[in-house]
């Protein structure tokens, strides 16, 4: 899969309001991660599916044409982004009580991702985030 620490990248295409394949997906990247034996062990892996599945589900719930989640593990990071076909930016906001779980996506990778942001392309965005970590 690696050879001689370059990067190895997976990429997904997920379809307009495919909720079934966030599982899939997050399966897909912690295959990836057993294989680099990367991130800490298994609370790295946590983290990532985790951040993961909140970008994916996002993106799902408020765009109408799908994504792609691509992700590359370098010796040094694992990189996630969620591109999506929609040029709205997210913003991380505080949640209220009320709100239940609803709305923490954001706030979630703000505070667990090592770094995080949005480009945006000529139609459409990517919001991607980082976590380090070499081999445990």
């Amino acid at each position: 899969m690696e050879r001689h620490g370059q990067p190895v990248q997976w990429r997904r295409h997920v379809g307009a309001g495919d909720l079934a394949a966030v599982p899939e997906v997050r399966r897909a990247l912690r295959e990836l991660l057993r294989h680099r034996d990367a991130l800490g062990g298994a609370g790295g892996a946590d983290v990532a599916e985790l951040l993961t599945s909140e970008l994916l589900t996002n993106a799902l719930i408020h765009t109408e044409h799908g994504a792609v989640v691509t992700a590359t593990m370098t010796p040094a990071a694992l990189r996630v982004e969620v591109r999506d076909f929609t040029t709205a930016l997210p913003s991380p906001y505080a949640p209220s009580v009320d709100d239940g779980t609803h709305g923490r996506g954001l706030v979630l990778v703000q505070a667990l991702a090592d770094a995080w942001g949005v480009l945006t392309h000529g139609v459409g965005k990517v919001v991607w985030f980082e976590l380090s970590g070499g081999p445990a």
